[in-house]
């Protein structure tokens, strides 16, 4: 995973839900990706162990504008965001839980 502090913040407006308490996962996916199905579940066992954490999944192909705007080039691509909606971390391909972790831990 990468700093992106740079890339600006995100809201409810973007993304469709609201942002998570302490921090928000954001994860772009598509139809068919397969390596999309295993990180909604480590995406979702990481939001079951930490409080005030949300996660929330964007079809990338039904939101292109978002995808050009945040320079999406993989699906999946999970963006770590603060409580503010500020790009903390992002990294494209499935992610492991404990590295989901430690970026939640730069959020927070």
């Amino acid at each position: 995973m990468r700093d992106t502090a740079a890339e600006g913040a995100l809201g409810a407006g973007d993304l469709g839900a609201e942002l998570g308490a302490r921090a928000t996962l954001v994860q772009f996916s598509t139809a068919f990706c397969q390596p999309c199905r295993a990180t909604r579940r480590t995406l979702a066992d990481v939001v079951a162990m930490v409080e005030g954490v949300a996660h929330v999944e964007i079809d990338a192909e039904a939101h292109l504008e978002l995808v050009r705007r945040l320079d999406i080039r993989a699906t999946p691509t999970v963006l770590v965001l603060d409580a503010t909606g500020r790009i903390v971390t992002r990294a494209a391909g499935a992610p492991r839980r404990a590295d989901v972790i430690a970026a939640l831990g730069r959020a927070v």
